[in-house]
């Protein structure tokens, strides 16, 4: 019987370095060159197989040399373009990033960290039948702006996978514990984006232009009066409106005027209707003020819902409840901020885990994407004993 909390013990100082060095060393979404030089290093040292891919992504690939189910993990490399304190909230951080402008204010640092660590830990079991099939460990460029995943999902539709897994570090739930539970995890995005077209003038004579200020005004609160009439009360969907740009002058009445924002849902269908409110009532009210709506690129569903398979995420969850007990995974709710990773779960059966990084005696616990954000490093301990026990064949593990 193989011992996951031995082994995620064994291997958390080397997770540890790699932590704070990927976190010396941010780099921004399909900007990760240094990153990945790391990573591939790190591979080579472990004797582990990859397939770089067009950009900066990685596929590193462990044959058990077993027959068996194909599994996949993953995690995402970037960081953000945001000024890192040197604090959390209560201390000097162990790590503060080197590139200033820029910093891991999300974990992804810890994500590679955890997953080079499972990597390493696999490496030297495949010599006492641990696990079948093949695992294929991918480190996903551009998360933040979601520019990786395409090209990693095209590389990946070259193999038969059977199932995935993924970790994201949570702020809101206290380190030692794990969040994996199935169905919605994380919410899809509706991104707002779209210009209000009319026709410029001066500012004495409105009834010679044709303003967009004016329909941009009543488009922004019908579609809020729409979504508080029509959206499914249990089947929550957020709106925000967070940019509302037009004209330069006092006396000028522009040609027109952008709208940008965001909506938020769990429920694909409940999405998919309220995407079609906010345009329906961008077009005909600016259609009313004899204006019309230029919709941009951003204007689309941009993420589903990061839904997980309740076999894959109950599975997972019952091997980490009989190897550290059963407080270990509670129900942490839903988390409405979006990601990259839903794609993979619309193409195979997985689930993702929302690995708690709070302590209050450590002072993390900071909002995501924060200055200030930061984690309990003891918490990649769970994270890479739960990515072992996605890949350790069943009755091989134990406490």
């Amino acid at each position: 019987m193989i011992d996951i909390k031995k082994l995620s013990d064994d291997i958390y100082d080397y997770m540890v370095s790699m932590r704070r060095e990927f976190h010396r060393f941010p780099e921004v979404s399909s900007n990760e060159v240094k990153t990945r030089e790391i990573i591939i290093r790190e591979l080579e040292k472990s004797g582990i197989s990859y397939r770089l891919l067009r950009g900066t992504g990685i596929i590193a690939i462990i044959d058990s040399g077993r027959p068996g189910k194909n599994r996949l993990l993953r995690a995402d490399m970037d960081a953000l373009p945001l000024n890192e304190d040197k604090e959390n909230l209560c201390s000097e951080k162990v790590s503060v990033s080197e590139n200033y402008g820029v910093c891991h204010a999300c974990g992804h640092d810890a994500h590679m960290a955890m997953l080079l660590g499972t990597i390493k830990t696999l490496s030297g079991l495949r010599s006492v039948d641990s696990f079948t099939g093949k695992v294929y460990c991918c480190f996903e460029e551009g998360e933040e702006d979601t520019t990786g995943v395409d090209t990693m999902l095209e590389a990946l539709s070259e193999y038969k996978i059977d199932e995935c897994f993924a970790l994201h570090v949570y702020s809101e739930l206290d380190s030692g514990k794990i969040s994996i539970k199935s169905g919605p995890v994380m919410a899809g995005t509706v991104g707002i984006g779209f210009l209000v077209k009319g026709r410029s003038g001066h500012g004495s004579r409105p009834d010679q232009a044709a303003n967009p200020i004016i329909p941009a005004a009543h488009i922004i609160t019908q579609i809020d009066s729409a979504f508080r009439n029509q959206i499914d009360p249990e089947k929550t969907v957020t709106l925000s409106f967070c940019m509302m740009q037009a004209g330069e002058a006092n006396n000028v009445i522009p040609d027109e005027a952008y709208i940008g924002g965001t909506a938020r849902f769990f429920d694909p269908e409940e999405g998919e209707k309220a995407f079609n409110i906010i345009n329906n009532i961008a077009e005909h009210t600016a259609a009313c003020h004899k204006c019309s709506i230029e919709f941009l690129p951003r204007n689309q569903i941009v993420l589903q819902p990061v839904i997980n398979d309740p076999a894959v995420a109950e599975a997972i969850s019952n091997k980490l409840k009989t190897s550290f007990g059963e407080h270990i995974s509670p129900d942490c709710g839903k988390w409405y901020a979006s990601e990259s990773y839903s794609r993979y779960l619309e193409r195979y059966p997985g689930a993702l885990g929302l690995l708690g990084i709070r302590n209050e005696a450590v002072g993390s616990g900071a909002p995501h994407h924060n200055g200030k954000f930061d984690i309990d490093e003891n918490a990649m301990k769970l994270g890479v004993a739960a990515e072992l026990s996605f890949i350790l064949d069943e009755g091989e593990t134990n406490g």
